[in-house]
């Protein structure tokens, strides 16, 4: 697929994040000075310039890592932002380069036990989350399952520090290929409790969005055969997930919802213009694309045939988001990073041609990742 006119339109209407990771990531050719030139119009957007001002001392932004807004009446957040996840989120997918200060200090509290402590001790239910930050780690609900995926977002997942939560993570995958049910892996609830859910121990191997990102944004795990086995593990994920699986994970005596691979643990649906399938649709297919699983990948194929029927005209991705359903999801309501929204690049959608540069770079940008190439 020809993906030129995209890429001129892309050129002639983008702003400076997308300008950057399309000349950085996929054109390659930039030059040092059109490299730090754009970085300086980056570190000027709106919500850059906001993240800057919830740098703590300590090298932390904000509070807590994908915690309370609200806590016994006290707001503890003056905008979604100022959470530690979102923060991490915006820096990259800004391509903020790792070398930054805010980066660096960022992930360097990150990997330390004691400043990080500090940092989950502002209200009583977050030390006792820290207290048991490991558990769960196999089965997607722990604290530490956000911090690895967080480090490696940030271009410090292959450091020591985070190695240990890719084996982890492959380990997670790969336990799906050895189950033709979820029975096989899931326990039922003896209560009557409102949502009694079918569950899992806290160390059962189960994927979750943290062990893939994880994987995604990190190198040293990569061999042929781990790439070949998460293929084949996301193509079965879909054959064991017919439509919604609601699970929990048990901690101790409680019941907790995990974070799933997709949401309610559904199967994952190739992109389409008429459809948008969930709150991070575009998201977490450019995940498992940057798994370098290419075309081994039943959902990636179908979309990237999708994706190109909508540029075939003028090389611009639009979405029907006057359906109903899609209005729910509609990427115009993205305004934060958060764990519950896909990307949005783009600081300013009032100005013209915004959405579309961001959907047309999502585009472009899945297309370089499962073919190779730009052709």
């Amino acid at each position: 697929m020809n993906l030129s006119k995209s890429i001129d339109f892309l050129l002639d209407n983008a702003g400076p994040v997308i300008q950057y990771r399309l000349k950085k990531e996929i054109l390659g050719g930039l030059s040092q000075k059109d490299n730090d030139n754009i970085l300086e119009q980056i570190y000027k957007t709106p919500l850059f310039t906001l993240l800057k001002s919830y740098v703590k001392p300590s090298g932390y932004i904000g509070s807590g890592m994908h915690s309370w807004d609200n806590w016994r009446g006290l707001t503890l957040h003056e905008t979604p932002l100022q959470d530690g996840e979102a923060a991490a989120r915006l820096l990259s997918y800004y391509a903020i380069p790792k070398e930054h200060p805010i980066v660096m200090d960022f992930a360097s509290v990150l990997c330390d036990e004691e400043k990080l402590r500090m940092e989950f001790s502002y209200i009583p239910p977050e030390i006792e989350r820290f207290n048991n930050r490991f558990r769960g780690i196999n089965s997607g609900y722990c604290l530490m399952n956000l911090v690895y995926a967080m480090l490696a977002m940030l271009g410090y997942g292959d450091d020591n520090f985070a190695l240990p939560h890719q084996d982890i993570s492959l380990r997670a995958f790969k336990n799906i290929l050895s189950i033709s049910s979820l029975d096989e892996i899931t326990k039922t609830r003896k209560s009557k409790a409102k949502y009694n859910y079918p569950f899992i121990d806290e160390d059962t191997y189960f994927p979750c969005q943290y062990h893939l990102e994880t994987l995604a944004y990190s190198k040293a795990w990569r061999t042929q055969a781990n790439i070949e086995m998460l293929a084949d593990s996301l193509n079965h994920f879909n054959v064991l997930m017919q439509g919604e699986n609601p699970i929990h994970v048990k901690i101790k005596s409680k019941y907790c919802v995990p974070f799933p691979l997709n949401m309610g643990n559904s199967p994952i649906r190739a992109f389409r213009t008429d459809v948008i399938s969930n709150i991070t649709y575009r998201r977490l297919l450019t995940e498992i694309a940057m798994l370098g699983v290419g075309e081994a990948v039943n959902v990636l194929n179908e979309s990237i045939e999708n994706i190109k029927k909508a540029l075939d005209e003028d090389g611009i991705l639009r979405q029907q988001f006057n359906v109903p359903h899609n209005k729910r999801y509609s990427p115009k309501k993205i305004e934060y990073p958060t764990p519950y929204e896909d990307v949005r690049l783009e600081p300013d959608y009032t100005r013209k041609y915004a959405l579309e540069c961001d959907l047309t770079f999502w585009a472009v940008q899945l297309c370089f990742l499962v073919n190779g190439s730009l052709l």
